[in-house]
């Protein structure tokens, strides 16, 4: 699949310099309760994902308001720590 976006690096302490993510402050660990993992891009060089709760506030918001954001709390992180958490906080598969 080719992209029209640009990749974006970011240097993760454990992977090194590798394209950039985001995630929902709630999966950052990839450990605990699993918390479900929704990806909202399908740009491989644009790779963003958000739990089931931060789902429900966005729609209950009907966008990425100010409350979403401060619920959400973003955090960049690399394509290999964004892998790890969508292969452990993903429920059934999605």
């Amino acid at each position: 699949m080719s992209s029209d976006i640009e990749p974006m690096f970011v240097d993760c302490g454990i992977h090194g310099k590798r394209v950039a993510a985001v995630v929902c402050c709630h999966m950052l660990k990839p450990e605990g309760e699993k918390v479900g993992f929704i990806e909202n891009s399908s740009e491989p060089n644009d790779l963003q994902a958000w739990c089931y709760k931060c789902e429900s506030v966005y729609e209950a918001e009907s966008g990425m308001t100010e409350r979403f954001r401060e619920f959400n709390k973003m955090a960049v992180v690399c394509v290999a720590c964004y892998q790890k958490s969508k292969k452990y906080h993903a429920i059934n598969g999605q």
